[in-house]
């Protein structure tokens, strides 16, 4: 991720709260239609994952600036995810129904650079929350 990127998630991410319950829906309606077999994964509520979904996306555009303070935090987050039986292969379906639920909410205020921006971050997230869960099969 460079400043750049950084600075753009999160200068959008005031909007996209403001959405919040409305992104979460989209992105868990987007992922189950994607990956039905995952839902089974979600017991709650999903108003109320959707409330967590928003408050780690709050956290952690926040924390962008200082991300190395996260990768604990996020590998600790993939060793708990792959307990759930999520594989690498489900980051990609949650990146693109994330991506695709920003996009939708924010309609014509989702360019290009911020779209690469967030994909930025989602993969530098998935990439550690991967490590995490590596950690967890090797052990």
């Amino acid at each position: 991720m460079t400043a750049s990127q950084i600075k753009l998630v999160q200068e959008s991410f005031p909007s996209i709260s403001e959405q919040g319950g409305a992104i979460a829906m989209l992105f868990y309606g987007r992922l189950f239609q994607m990956q039905p077999q995952l839902r089974p994964m979600f017991r709650q509520d999903i108003q109320l994952q959707g409330q967590k979904l928003m408050d780690m996306l709050s956290t952690l555009t926040g924390s962008l600036d200082r991300f190395a303070t996260l990768t604990p935090i996020l590998r600790a987050l993939g060793q708990r995810h792959a307990g759930y039986g999520v594989r690498d292969e489900h980051y990609t379906a949650v990146s693109t129904a994330l991506l695709w639920a920003l996009g939708t909410a924010l309609d014509g205020e989702f360019p290009q650079d911020l779209k690469s921006a967030w994909v930025a971050v989602i993969d530098a997230v998935s990439d550690v929350m991967k490590a995490g869960a590596a950690e967890v099969k090797v052990s």
